[in-house]
């Protein structure tokens, strides 16, 4: 099975550009890479400098009523609470490269744990890409983990809390691990991220002592002219993506090392 990678972490850390580096150093080995924007912010295509139109998941009412066995726009008491999911990706996913890319859209009535057909449609569709592809998948999610519940976390090898040196960012690392506690996800991350000095990395280790800091990746002013150019963000920063290599390389040896994978 391929590689199942949930990363979160506070807004303004950097998580998308290291769900889409992530996703980029696992397409140059060859891998098929799926990647969900999970986030209400959503602007995983935009860091991965995607072409073509791509509508949200979440509108697409008329095969969610289809696949869950409603009526658009009608409320429904009952629907398929495991609607056929499984050729959702190839026909409304964006592809480039062997590079896949879904986006979840903002999921009205408090999240996923509204009981809708809406919300019974995407739970179905991350349970078949959690645990019925051999592809690799990758989350992008908002500052939590609320889109993932009991029924997927088994499928998820790694949980990626990205934090940048502030306290903030500190606090929203707990309250993601706690999540993540309640819900058995066992292998939990961290990257330092935005990186100035070695000060910084100590103040992240001080303050993260209950986590696995798995490595930490510079702050890069090119990141931002990237932005400005419309311009890939590896080509301006080639060595953000050896960084996530080199971190995923060392995750991966040591959570297979140890069985937990």
């Amino acid at each position: 099975m391929g590689m199942k990678i949930a990363i979160s972490g506070k807004g303004g850390a950097g998580k998308t550009t290291i769900a889409a580096s992530t996703g980029i150093v696992y397409s140059k080995k060859n891998k098929r890479v799926i990647l969900i924007d999970a986030d209400p912010d959503a602007n995983l295509k935009t860091t991965l400098n995607l072409k073509g139109e791509i509508k949200p998941l979440i509108e697409l009412k008329e095969i969610i009523a289809e696949r869950t066995g409603t009526k658009p726009g009608v409320r429904a008491l009952f629907f398929k609470l495991n609607p056929e999911v499984n050729d959702i990706p190839e026909k409304f996913f964006l592809k480039e490269g062997n590079i896949m890319l879904g986006v979840m859209g903002s999921v009205k009535g408090g999240g996923l744990g509204c009981t809708c057909p809406e919300n019974a449609f995407l739970k179905a569709l991350l349970r078949h890409l959690i645990l019925g592809r051999e592809d690799v998948v990758i989350l992008d999610m908002e500052a939590g983990i609320e889109h993932l519940g009991r029924g997927t976390t088994e499928g998820i090898d790694f949980l990626i809390v990205v934090v940048e040196p502030t306290n903030k960012s500190i606090e929203t690392a707990y309250r993601i691990k706690k999540l993540a506690g309640e819900i058995g996800i066992k292998n939990l991350a961290v990257i330092g991220n935005k990186i100035n000095t070695e000060n910084e990395k100590e103040f992240l280790r001080k303050n993260l002592k209950d986590f696995d800091i798995v490595g930490f990746i510079p702050f890069y002013n090119s990141l931002r002219e990237a932005e400005i150019e419309s311009c890939p963000f590896w080509e301006k920063v080639p060595e953000i993506l050896s960084n996530i290599k080199e971190i995923i390389e060392k995750m991966e040896k040591k959570y297979f090392i140890h069985g937990t994978v």
